[in-house]
């Protein structure tokens, strides 16, 4: 059922020929990659937390982990991942497919800066079996995300483990 409200989405906007149906599974990074032929860093990984008890999503490279210091440091509180049995019944997509797209409407979204590195990303798109090709500004406009954070670690940009210099919001 995700995978349809997110294809009717791009559908809807034009784009519906970037949403793949891949035969493999695309739940982790690293099965999402070997699916569509990428690097694992270019899969957009869509994270899912509750804050202030309502739910946020932050979307970050493939390569990036939630470092817990700078989450606390942005949001002024704890990360607190939603458990993987109450995903779906909080924003719309189980887990595996989870994506900024088609999500309930009080879903937050947030996109990490880990991203910037790249012109062209891969998120899912509703099942644990898809995703969408996507430029960075597409992803930017089709999101609603809010605002850029920076709340990872351990992604390389130039060689270097870091935070991207770019801000072109």
């Amino acid at each position: 059922m995700a995978f349809e409200k997110v294809k009717q989405y791009f559908e809807h906007i034009g784009l519906g020929e970037r949403v793949i149906t891949l035969e493999e599974s695309s739940a982790t990074v690293e099965e999402a990659a070997l699916s569509i032929g990428c690097q694992p860093k270019q899969i957009a990984k869509t994270m899912s937390f509750l804050l202030n008890d309502k739910p946020i999503l932050i979307v970050c490279s493939g390569d990036a982990k939630i470092d817990n210091k700078k989450y606390k440091m942005y949001f002024r509180q704890k990360a607190r991942m939603i458990p993987a049995d109450e995903v779906e019944s909080y924003i719309g997509h189980a887990p595996g497919g989870v994506c900024p797209f088609a999500v309930h409407s009080d879903v937050t979204v947030y996109l990490d800066v880990s991203l910037k590195r790249f012109d062209i990303i891969y998120p899912a798109a509703g099942s644990g079996h898809s995703a969408v090709k996507l430029s960075l500004k597409e992803l930017e406009q089709y999101s609603s995300f809010v605002e850029w954070t920076d709340v990872c670690k351990d992604w390389i940009e130039n060689g270097r483990e870091g935070n991207a210099d770019r801000d072109d919001k």
